[in-house]
């Protein structure tokens, strides 16, 4: 059982306004829905990058110090080098050289490198946002940026979201919380680790803005395949403009047809005449 002034209790209800404003960020919204362009998942990588690097130099920096060393698990959490391989799948050997670390996501590297070396107390306030967000919500991500961007079944490209260590993620996060609630921390620097939470959040919002601005900027092209992505909801195979993507409509399906009519002279007079049927099927699909 836990008290309301164990560690634990106290971000989640502190941080609970800013978890639900970073989750309504356009950025993830769009994620959510798969609607995310593959340059753009490259580039959120990158700045995963950057700040695992940051957050994981300064937690072996800590390891030993008593206000961090309880929730130091490198073996189960770490993940730069997971992020080193996905981007060497979506870069190449030569990632490093193409590579470079955003404005908004320098903001966020530079203040875990001043926390961990001044305010180390505070360095939970990281590890918690990051690494619990991981091992709940990025279980989800994973599942949508697989399909989404049809990435290989061989979790090539989403090694980020792989906890191969973790046999049971429900499990390890009440060890986790745990170990925050054992830390020998006053009601007043839970206080300030609740607020570093918080600023967190905050710079983690102001990444996923900088790239919900590029995302907007992208071409359709730069999608993979520039089709929108399916949500997901009823089947597949059923709806005609996918089914038509995918090679398995059949000479009636109504998408097809229409592209096929709008290559013809008469394209504008066929197309009117076939507006009924298209949204006849675009309004099936939505059911």
């Amino acid at each position: 059982a836990c008290s309301p002034t164990d560690l634990s209790e106290l971000l989640k209800e502190g941080t609970k306004e800013s978890h639900d404003r970073a989750e309504n960020t356009q950025f993830v919204k769009d994620f959510l829905k798969g609607r995310i362009k593959k340059e753009l998942f490259k580039l959120a990588t990158v700045a995963l990058y950057f700040t695992y690097s940051a957050l994981e130099e300064e937690m072996d920096r800590n390891k030993d110090n008593p206000v961090f060393a309880p929730l130091y698990f490198p073996l189960e959490l770490h993940r730069r080098e997971a992020l080193v391989k996905d981007l060497k799948y979506f870069f190449g050997e030569d990632w490093k050289e193409k590579i470079q670390c955003s404005e908004a996501t320098q903001h966020y590297v530079d203040r875990i490198h001043h926390v961990g070396q001044h305010e180390p107390e505070l360095l939970v306030a990281h590890a918690y946002t990051r690494y619990m967000g991981d091992l709940s919500g990025g279980q989800v991500l994973k599942k949508v940026a697989q399909r989404a961007l049809k990435l290989p079944s061989s979790e090539e490209g989403i090694q980020f979201y792989m906890f191969d260590n973790i046999s049971n993620a429900q499990q390890f996060k009440q060890l986790y919380r745990a170990r925050m609630n054992a830390l020998d921390l006053d009601r007043n620097t839970k206080e300030r680790v609740v607020e570093e939470a918080n600023q967190a959040f905050r710079f983690n919002m102001q990444v996923f803005d900088e790239l919900d601005k590029i995302g907007r900027s992208l071409t359709e092209a730069a999608q993979d395949g520039g089709f929108p992505v399916h949500d997901g909801k009823g089947d597949l195979r059923k709806c005609p403009y996918y089914a038509d993507k995918l090679g398995g409509a059949g000479p009636g399906c109504p998408y097809r047809a229409a592209v096929a009519l709008a290559k013809q002279p008469l394209a504008r007079l066929i197309l009117a005449a076939c507006v009924a049927v298209a949204a006849g099927a675009a309004a099936w699909y939505v059911m």
